[in-house]
């Protein structure tokens, strides 16, 4: 255990690699209650898309994030690699960028590593905002955004 840096405090700090769920809950909750207080707006909601093997009914691959706020955070997406190159991440992006602005999302955000997909994501309309080196060297985590918002003007009417 870390001695605390303020001895008066009765607390302690832990740097682990073991976090439960349930610690990471305490602090999500915590800042989403101090959000809601701030914004009054609790809108916070996780968001999947999930692939489910037709046999096994097991999860092969997906897409997980959040909204909240009016944002669209996209925490991971992954395909099997025998699943990619037929369209499935297009629809898969499609149908969760889809439940993003029917839960009121403005844009969204996520961060892809350089040989992983930014290519992809452009394709989809996605923008870089920018990029971070990280390991190993020549790699770095790129940030992107999209605006979600619904276009306007007039409605395409059949005659």
């Amino acid at each position: 255990m870390t001695a605390s840096p303020h001895p008066e405090l009765p607390t302690d700090l832990v740097v682990t690699d073991a976090a439960t769920p349930a610690d990471i809950a305490v602090i999500s909750d915590a800042l989403d209650f101090f959000n809601t207080e701030n914004t009054g707006v609790a809108d916070r909601r996780p968001l999947a898309v999930l692939i489910r093997d037709r046999q096994t009914h097991h999860v092969v691959g997906g897409l997980t994030g959040r909204t909240s706020l009016g944002l669209f955070f996209i925490d991971l997406l992954y395909l099997p690699p025998q699943l990619r190159g037929g369209g499935l991440g297009r629809e898969i992006l499609r149908r969760a960028e889809g439940e993003a602005r029917a839960r009121g999302c403005r844009a969204a955000v996520l961060y892809t590593i350089s040989f992983q997909a930014p290519g992809f994501y452009l394709k989809q309309g996605w923008e870089r905002l920018g990029e971070v080196p990280c390991d190993p060297p020549g790699t770095s985590r790129v940030f992107m955004t999209k605006e979600l918002a619904m276009p306007t003007g007039n409605p395409v009417r059949s005659p």
